[in-house]
């Protein structure tokens, strides 16, 4: 949530014209990340959890890849576009932290 909470914040200062275009498609992405892990974890099965969990990896790369976009177009500075990156690296190792946990119980369930 701490990711989204600041993606919110750094897209505040986007220009006017941004503001249905990438600024709202990053946080679009940013609320995407814990919303789909949040709702992966409610179905309550490590199958939906592991779904959802990989929609969310897609998100926070999406995120990524827009947090560039607006460091090239100069709409945040590189300070900012570290942070945000160095957010979504930490974020990312959790869910993969996860999917791998969920791996290795279905492996051992398996046997």
């Amino acid at each position: 949530m701490n990711l989204a909470r600041e993606v919110y914040r750094v897209t505040n200062a986007f220009p006017k014209s941004e503001t249905f275009g990438l600024a709202m498609q990053m946080r679009r992405c940013a609320v995407s990340v814990p919303s789909n892990i949040a709702e992966g974890h409610g179905r309550l099965s490590d199958k939906s959890l592991r779904v959802f969990l990989a929609q969310a990896r897609g998100s926070l790369y999406e995120l990524e890849t827009q947090l560039q976009l607006a460091a090239d177009l100069k709409y945040i500075n590189a300070e900012q576009a570290n942070g945000l990156t160095s957010g979504c690296d930490e974020v990312a190792k959790m869910i993969n932290g996860l999917l791998g946990a969920i791996r290795r119980s279905e492996d051992t369930d398996a046997r």
